[in-house]
């Protein structure tokens, strides 16, 4: 399995409480295709650069997914149907180099 960082913009007008099922629904979408989620760091309500779908702003939130590589576009395919999220940034944690 890879780890995977991954920074979902959700819809603005969920409140806290939404957020956190939201956060959950991904994790158990991972742990559902075998993966686990390692952490998850909530940022917050941020202005976007530009409009959305008529968003001018959106709740920020970072994971770190361990998944595995045949699993991963059926992952991102999940999190496109997902209505609640704006966009997504999903990439591969690299290993830090050591001097």
């Amino acid at each position: 399995m890879k780890k995977y960082e991954l920074l979902v913009v959700f819809k603005p007008n969920a409140d806290a409480d939404e957020v956190d099922k939201l956060i959950a629904k991904v994790s158990s979408d991972a742990e559902a295709l075998e993966g686990k989620t390692d952490s998850v760091d909530k940022i917050g309500r941020k202005k976007l650069a530009y409009e959305i779908q008529n968003f001018r702003d959106g709740f920020f939130a970072t994971m770190v997914i361990s998944l595995p590589e045949a699993k991963v576009a059926e992952f991102k395919r999940q999190l496109r149907l997902n209505d609640s999220i704006l966009r997504t940034m999903f990439i591969e944690q690299s290993a830090k180099a050591g001097v």
